[in-house]
């Protein structure tokens, strides 16, 4: 399951994972107009270009179905559907460009088996972006790489970034002056959060990171990237089709050469 997959780097993530993945992939999109004629569109391109079949139930011609992640009966829907028809998820592509939706993945995990999520960051995402006033700036950068911080501690910081940014104090609260770079850290956090309550699951290969795609040719960045979206669904698909018995990586943070970046340190340059 793809979210965002009607356009971009979701669109090539949506085609890497029909080349690749044993089994169903489900393209969603918010617009259900939208979403279907993309699909139908990828499956003449799977068909022409890559000699894929499109023949139902061979596991290499991707489906639709309607998903808004800011809609909570959406998410039901899809998530019944997915429980009742499949019985599971075997893996999630969080590509869709949001603020911050935490229990997005909470209640997916919690309705049915997950094994594989791949969230997709940004190199906004990377904590040395928490460059607000110092030294509140670094104590917010110490709370976020904290190991023990939890869901609903992550979801209170969230909360006071968007009180400071209201009222214009989120600078001297240690914050950055951009919503994304905000959303993208939260998202980063949460992976690794995620992936340590995941470590005591009984379940085998339960597994969540995340990663930046690298700086792509896209409607978001004003088609100012230099890498393609298919450049931009090299790791995220990587981190989707991950082989089983892995030891790592385990809530990592990874760049868009599918190498492990440490989240807390300085990052590498953008691209």
């Amino acid at each position: 399951m793809v979210t965002g997959g009607n356009k971009g780097i979701g669109y090539a993530i949506v085609k890497e994972l029909c080349a690749k993945f044993e089994g169903r992939v489900y393209l969603t999109a918010r617009d259900e107009g939208r979403g279907r004629d993309t699909v139908n569109t990828l499956k003449k391109v799977l068909k022409e270009r890559l000699g894929i079949g499109t023949e139902a139930g061979l596991g290499l011609s991707p489906s639709f179905h309607q998903l808004d992640i800011d809609d909570q009966k959406s998410i039901d829907a899809f998530a019944a559907y997915l429980k009742n028809t499949y019985g599971g998820l075997d893996v999630l592509v969080n590509n869709a460009a949001i603020a911050y939706k935490v229990f997005f993945i909470t209640n997916l995990i919690h309705l049915f088996d997950l094994s594989l999520v791949c969230h997709v960051s940004s190199s906004c995402g990377h904590l040395s972006e928490i460059r607000g006033d110092e030294p509140a700036a670094s104590q917010l950068r110490a709370k976020l790489a904290a190991e023990t911080l939890t869901e609903e501690e992550l979801c209170g910081l969230m909360e006071q970034f968007v009180a400071a940014a209201k009222d214009g104090t989120f600078r001297q609260a240690g914050w950055p002056a951009s919503t994304y770079v905000v959303s993208k850290v939260g998202v980063s956090a949460l992976t690794r959060i995620q992936q340590r309550a995941l470590d005591s699951d009984p379940r085998p290969d339960l597994i969540v990171n995340s990663c930046h795609p690298g700086y792509v040719n896209t409607d978001m960045t004003s088609h100012k990237g230099p890498l393609s979206i298919e450049q931009g669904a090299v790791c995220p698909s990587h981190l989707a089709l991950l082989p089983p018995d892995i030891t790592e990586p385990k809530g990592a943070y990874l760049w868009h050469d599918k190498s492990v970046v440490d989240w807390t340190t300085k990052k590498p340059a953008p691209v």
